[in-house]
C-alpha cells in the first residue's frame, strides 16, 4: 500500500482475526526494486505470532521518527491501540502506516514488504524517506489488519484493477491464485520502469500494465478510464478492486452501473486518498 496513508478509507468485508499481537521485528535487508519501489525484508522470532491468512493480507507498520532512539510501541492489541498512540508526545510516537504482506517465509521468520516510494508537498513523505534509508537492525513494529480479497467458492473469472499501492497485493493474490483462474488484471504503475515483467500467475490470466509516464496525472485515472473502454474477454463474476479512493469507488460504480455486475460481487477497497496525508 502507499506510503503516507495508513487507513482503508473504503473497508467492506475485512476479514480479521480473532486475535491479533503487537509483534516486534527488525529489519533484514531492503532493496531497490525499481524506481518507485523498495522491498524490506523484516525478521525476527516473534513473527511466529503473526498468522497469514487472505493473498491481501493487510497490517500496520510502526517505525521510528527521525532522531528517535528506540521504537515505543502501543500496548493494546486491539482497536484502542490508536488513541493509545495518539496521545504519546511526537518526541516517542512511532510513524504507523498500512502494508500488504508481499511474501512471507514463517520458516526463515522473514516477511517482506514492499514500499511504493512518494513524495509529499514539502519533499520525501515518511516511510519514503524512512524506506530509502533503512537498513539491517533498524526497529519495525506490526499489526494484523486481515485481509479482504473473498471471492466465492468456484469463481473464476475475475478482475483485478490497482494502483501502485495495491500492485504487492495483487502480485500476492496471482502468486496463490488457482490455475484454473481466468482473470484479466489492470495495474497501474508511476513509472514504465516500474512495469515486472516476470509476474507469476496462472495461464489463462491476462495482465495490462499501466504507466502513467507522467508525474502531474492523478493516480488512478489512467486504469479507471481503461477499464471504462476495456473490451473484456467475457464478463467477471467476481471484481477486486483497490487503490485511491476514487479509482476504487469509480470502478465500482462503473462495474455495477455498466456492465451490471452486482454490487456483492464487487470488493473495493481505497487504500488512500489523492493530496491528503496521514495523520502523525
Amino acid at each position: 500500500m502507499i506510503e503516507g496513508h495508513p487507513e482503508m478509507a473504503l473497508l467492506p468485508d475485512v476479514r480479521r482475526p480473532r486475535e491479533r499481537a503487537m509483534i516486534n521485528l527488525h529489519v533484514a535487508a531492503a532493496e531497490r526494486l525499481s524506481p518507485s519501489f523498495v522491498k524490506v525484508t523484516l525478521t525476527g522470532e516473534a513473527l511466529t505470532r503473526f498468522r497469514p491468512s487472505g493473498p491481501d493480507q493487510a497490517f500496520r507498520m510502526f517505525f521510528r521518527r527521525p532522531g528517535q532512539q528506540r521504537l515505543t510501541m502501543p500496548t493494546f492489541a486491539n482497536e484502542a491501540w490508536m488513541a493509545q498512540l495518539i496521545v504519546q508526545p511526537t518526541s516517542r510516537r512511532p510513524w504507523v502506516r498500512m502494508y500488504t504482506v508481499r511474501a512471507i517465509r514463517p520458516h526463515l521468520d522473514e516477511l517482506d514488504v514492499e514500499i511504493a516510494l512518494h513524495d509529499g508537498a514539502h519533499g520525501p513523505s515518511p516511510a519514503t524517506a524512512w524506506a530509502l534509508s533503512t537498513g539491517p537492525g533498524d526497529p519495525v513494529g506490526i499489526f494484523d489488519e486481515g485481509y479482504t480479497y473473498q471471492p466465492p467458492p468456484a469463481t473464476r473469472r475475475q478482475l483485478l484493477v490497482a494502483d501502485e499501492s495495491a500492485l504487492p497485493a495483487v502480485l500476492a493474490i496471482l502468486e496463490r491464485a488457482s490455475p484454473d483462474l481466468h482473470a484479466e488484471v489492470f495495474l497501474e504503475v508511476p513509472d514504465e520502469a516500474d512495469i515486472r515483467p516476470d509476474v507469476t500467475k496462472p495461464a489463462n490470466t491476462t495482465v495490462h500494465w499501466l504507466p502513467r509516464n507522467d508525474p502531474t496525472l492523478r493516480p488512478g485515472t489512467l486504469a479507471l478510464g481503461t477499464v471504462r473502454g476495456a473490451r473484456l474477454s467475457a464478463p467477471p463474476e467476481y471484481a477486486w478492486v483497490a487503490g485511491e479512493s476514487a479509482l476504487a469507488t469509480g470502478i465500482r460504480r462503473h462495474l455495477v452501473n455498466d456492465r451490471r455486475l452486482p454490487k456483492s460481487a464487487v470488493t473495493f477497497t481505497g487504500y488512500w486518498r489523492h493530496g491528503h496525508s496521514a495523520p502523525g
